[in-house]
Order: structure tokens, then C-alpha cells, then sequence
């Protein structure tokens, strides 16, 4: 099968809101074997819309439309849609039903428009709102499917989840589960990625393997179709397997949102291993990514943000004499910065940057030079030097999960001692 989404809402076409919902459910299709093979995005117009719909009716079997099903005079989907059938609209008698019991416990009255919401295309299955007011719905003609869904997606979610996905898995007879497994690389880019996996792709059938660009990072998608979830991932299994083998060393975790302070805080908790840093020239930038994961505060207690050299000396104990000897960029000031946190802090690990973010030299180093420090309880400090492309805030950004990659590493290196 193949399905066609339609986004309406002019909002959608200005920019004003970002049509997640597509990506959604495109993802709970693909689960069921079902190809989206092409989406649009329609504005509150009847003429353009209806035009929409018969395009998407010429090339797939399963046309969705997402959003217009309010009580506005812009909301015109259901209306849309009746029309092209040459039905008209009936009423859900239990969302009218719960439309009117609303609008009592509001003490207001209901008007004419908002009863549109418990409207649906005569001779459809009706998708109930669990959480919002207007109804869905799966008309059928034609040996085509139409689907209504709500556009906020708090209300969209949850009836793609408990209502379209169990009907539409329940109609095909046969069908084929598409799994897949996305795994996240930092330190390597995606062209050096494809070109040390080429052969994997030239070859690919089932499963597949496509890269995508992240924020200063790579991701690697693996997908397969099988008969079910598990006869996928084992086709995946023996893919993944010669990807690790050749890029595993950038590799650091798994999945769409699983991003990179996740794991660092994820590996911390596996470890019962308390965090501190000490940063230049990102600010503060790594401690706040940490601080957006829910249960960071076991296990980063606080850092250090340190810009200027004597802020170095007072807060994390640098004795002056190594800056004026090496500089504030260096080897030496990046493992004193680290070893200072630690002992501030009585951390387990510490991590520190300093550098040069740009846009021109600074401290007899090139812009996009840092040096990323290490400390361990127990341990000699370490640090390494990178040199970074790009912009100020590229050189920053870069930084930053370079600095969280070095802390993740030297978990991963305690699980295989």
C-alpha cells in the first residue's frame, strides 16, 4: 500500500508551525509496511485543496489528510473531502454528545460552527478524540482510503497511535513490518562515513543504510521489511555488525532521540560516576546540555565556568606561572583545568575545554583550536587537541560534544577494564 500525506493549514506554509505530524505518522506507516511516497502541504484554500486530494488519489491508495477539522470558517477539510465523494456530512451522535457537555461545563453556549467538529463523511468510520473535539474518520471509495486526523498533536498523536494504526494493520490481510535501527557517530563525517561504508551501499537491497547530517554529528539508518518486527532486526543484525566493525570507534549510541547528553548522563548513572567541567570558550555551553536531561542532578553536582586566566586561578586553583608558560590554550592548561575541577568538586571525572572559538586568532592559536581535558579520580589528567572548522558557533558546538564524546569514552573504557 501506498499512502500520500496532505498537511493542511496555511500556518503550515508561512512557517509558523512545523509540521511534525508528518514525520509522525510517516513512521507508524513504515512500521506497517505502508510507503509514503509523497507529502504535501495545502493552505486554507477549498479549490487547492480539492486539487490536492485528487493528485494524492492518482498515485497512492491511502490519502491522509492532517489538520482543518476545527470549528472555523478556515477549517474545511471534512467539507473538502465530502465533497470530492459526493457524500455529505453526518453526525457522530457521542462527539455531539460530548461537544455539548463542554460547552455546559463552560456555561456557554454552543454554537452552529462547533457542531461541525462532531461532523464526519457519511458512510466513514468515525476515529473517536480522546482528547480533543473533533472526530476522524477513514472513508473508503473507490478502492481508495481517505483519512481525517486532527492537526494539533496532542490530539493527533494519540488517534494515529490507538485508532488509525490498530484499523489499518487490522485491514491488511498481508503485510510487511519495516524496523529500523539508527545509530549515532560523532568525530567523523558523513562523507568519510559513506566512503568507508560503500560497499555496504552500493550493495543494499534489504535491509537499507542511509546517512543523515545532525548537529556536528552523523547518523547512520539501517532498514529492513520483514514479515515481523524481529525477522527485520535480524536481517539488520548482521549489517550493523560490519558497520561497527569498520566505524565503531565514533560510534555512541542508538536511536532518533537518544542524542549525545543523553548518553553521557545515561553511562554516569550505569557507572554511579559523578561529573564536573570546567569551561573557556564555550561558557558554561556542555553543562547546560547536560542540565536538559531529566536526572542529571545525581550525577553532575556543578562546573565551572572560567573566561578570563585569573577566574582560572581563583576558582579552580591554576597556578599563573603555567598560563604565562604555556598559554591559556594549551596542553598543560587544559589538564590543570580539569584536575582543579575535580578537586573542587571531589568528582569522579572532570572534563574541561579551552580554546579559540574565533573569528580570529587569539593566544598565538588558530581559530578553531581546543584543547579538551580529562581528569579521573585516581588518574594522571589527559587532554587531547582538535582543530575545528567553521564559525564561532560551529567551533563552539563542535567543542561541546567533542568534550561530552571524551567523558563517554572514558566510561565505555571503564566497562572494558
Amino acid at each position: 500500500m501506498r499512502a500520500e500525506l496532505i498537511a493542511v493549514g496555511t500556518e503550515l506554509l508561512l512557517g509558523q508551525i512545523v509540521n511534525t505530524n508528518a514525520s509522525f505518522l510517516a513512521q507508524r506507516l513504515a512500521a506497517l509496511g505502508i510507503d509514503s511516497v509523497n507529502q504535501q502541504v495545502v493552505g486554507d484554500n477549498a479549490a487547492r485543496l480539492r486539487a490536492a486530494i485528487d493528485l494524492a488519489a492518482s498515485r497512492a491508495e491511502l490519502v491522509v489528510l492532517i489538520g482543518g477539522l476545527g470549528p472555523t470558517a478556515d477549517d474545511l477539510s471534512k467539507q473538502v473531502l465530502a465533497d470530492y465523494l459526493g457524500v455529505a456530512l453526518a453526525v457522530d451522535e457521542p462527539a455531539l454528545a460530548k461537544l455539548t457537555a463542554y460547552a455546559e461545563q463552560w456555561q456557554r453556549p454552543m454554537t452552529p460552527n462547533n457542531r461541525v467538529q462532531a461532523m464526519y463523511p457519511a458512510g466513514a468510520t468515525v476515529l473517536p478524540n480522546a482528547v480533543g473535539l473533533a472526530v476522524g474518520a477513514i472513508s473508503r471509495a473507490a478502492g481508495k482510503q481517505y483519512v481525517l486526523l486532527p492537526g494539533p498533536p496532542k490530539e493527533f498523536e494519540p488517534m494515529v497511535v490507538t485508532q488509525l494504526v490498530p484499523r489499518l494493520a487490522h485491514a491488511l490481510a498481508v503485510h510487511e513490518v519495516m524496523a529500523s535501527r539508527v545509530l549515532r557517530f560523532f568525530g567523523i563525517g558523513e562523507s568519510q562515513l559513506v566512503t568507508d561504508l560503500q560497499d555496504l551501499i552500493d550493495g543494499q537491497t534489504n535491509p537499507t543504510l542511509a546517512t543523515y547530517i545532525k548537529d556536528y554529528e552523523v547518523t547512520l539508518r539501517l532498514t529492513a521489511k520483514a514479515p515481523t518486527e524481529a525477522a527485520a532486526m535480524a536481517l539488520i543484525a548482521p549489517i550493523e555488525a560490519q558497520v561497527m566493525a569498520r566505524v565503531g570507534q565514533y560510534f555512541y549510541g542508538t536511536g532518533d532521540d537518544n542524542d549525545l547528553p543523553q548518553t553521557v548522563v545515561a553511562a554516569l548513572a550505569a557507572h554511579h560516576c559523578q561529573l564536573t567541567a570546567a569551561e573557556s570558550l564555550t561558557a558554561g555551553a556542555l553543562q547546560a546540555s547536560l542540565g536538559s536531561v531529566a536526572g542529571v542532578s545525581e550525577w553532575f553536582k556543578g562546573g565551572f565556568v572560567t573566561y578570563a586566566n585569573a577566574t582560572k586561578a581563583s576558582m579552580l586553583g591554576l597556578d599563573l606561572a603555567t598560563i604565562d608558560r604555556d598559554g591559556a590554550v594549551s596542553e598543560a592548561t587544559a589538564k590543570a583545568m580539569a584536575q582543579g575541577a575535580l578537586t573542587q568538586v571531589g568528582a569522579d571525572l572532570a572534563v574541561s575545554l579551552t580554546g579559540v572559538a574565533g573569528p580570529g586568532p587569539n593566544d598565538g592559536q588558530v581559530a578553531g583550536t581546543v584543547w579538551i581535558g580529562l581528569a579521573q579520580r585516581g588518574q594522571a589528567p589527559v587532554a587531547s587537541v582538535h582543530h575545528f572548522p567553521g564559525d564561532r558557533q560551529a567551533v563552539r558546538g563542535r567543542a561541546v560534544k567533542a568534550g561530552l564524546f571524551t567523558v563517554l569514552q572514558a566510561l565505555n573504557a571503564m566497562t572494558d577494564e
